[in-house]
């Protein structure tokens, strides 16, 4: 076996431990004049946070059908606006006819399955 200073033999080291863990945890090394330096981890987030509306803005009839769609619904059928906000009718992933309320704020008020 070759032979290493102290440093580059905890350099190989945490080198081969963090490529071990680099699935689990998503860290970087940066090499420079300073040494070894480990990156903390950056956020990735597991899916697409759903954007918030403010209460003096009044959601589309997309975004309604956004929203009807992550509650479950694979087939719109009607969209409709009412007194409260949209009515969104369809079908869900069973072939289930499906209804959902969502207020004109993006909050879901009311899902009815048949």
């Amino acid at each position: 076996m070759p032979k290493f200073g102290n440093c580059t033999r905890w350099a190989v080291v945490l080198m081969c431990a963090t490529l071990m863990s680099q699935g689990a945890i998503s860290q970087s090394i940066d090499v420079g004049p300073d040494g070894l330096r480990v990156r903390p981890p950056e956020f990735v987030p597991d899916r697409a946070v759903p954007p918030r509306y403010d209460a003096d803005d009044d959601i589309s009839e997309d975004d309604a059908v956004r929203i009807a769609r992550q509650e479950g619904m694979r087939r719109v059928e009607r969209v409709r606006e009412g007194r409260r906000g949209w009515v969104v009718v369809g079908v869900d992933r069973n072939g289930d006819d499906m209804r959902i309320m969502i207020g004109r704020d993006g909050e879901i008020i009311d899902v009815q399955r048949e």
